[in-house]
């Protein structure tokens, strides 16, 4: 098994965004603060299991209960009013984030259909990842016989930096598979 992500940053990738950006202090240092899961379902105004059903898996997945989100305003043209669910997230910090980083690049990733990498353009000005999953089936945790409907997910993954090379730097070191080739 690879070596833990959080053991990994602490003991090599710190020390080497530290020498590549010749920060004053280490404290500068970027580092990953938090993975939001978001998951929009949009059946929810027709069935009112779709919800209960994405919230399951979403646990399965990350190992903590999702939130409900709720419809801010209605909109008549989607028959939703306002305070329907429409939506799941969870954010993850510390251990449940590394493990959760961990199976994503590890097992997750690989699985997917015709993977060339992530794309480099997805990184924000405020240093933050986003990346979207097609399936949910690539997480071992989901039985295929079980689910009701193929649904998929963004996931972000927020740093403590706002310059795109420093996060560009932590995530590759951290082993998340951008994809090879390409100036950005």
């Amino acid at each position: 098994m690879t070596e833990n992500i959080e053991k990994l940053y602490n003991s090599k990738i710190k020390q080497e965004i530290f020498k590549e950006f010749s920060h004053k202090s280490i404290m500068q240092v970027p580092k990953i603060s938090k993975v939001v899961i978001n998951a929009g379902v949009n059946d929810a105004i027709n069935d009112s299991k779709a919800i209960e059903n994405v919230s399951e898996e979403l646990a399965l997945i990350t190992g903590q209960k999702p939130l409900v989100t709720k419809a801010k305003k209605s909109i008549a043209t989607f028959k939703l009013r306002e305070g329907m669910p429409i939506g799941l997230k969870v954010t993850l910090r510390n251990k449940k984030m590394y493990d959760f980083l961990d199976k994503l690049i590890n097992v997750a990733l690989p699985r997917v259909r015709d993977f060339r990498g992530l794309s480099k353009k997805s990184i924000d000005s405020q240093g933050n990842y986003s990346l979207g999953i097609k399936e949910q089936i690539i997480f071992p945790e989901i039985d295929y016989d079980k689910i009701k409907k193929i649904r998929g997910f963004d996931i972000t993954i927020v740093t403590t930096t706002t310059d795109k090379k420093e996060a560009l730097f932590l995530l590759t070191k951290i082993g998340i598979p951008f994809e090879k080739g390409g100036t950005n």
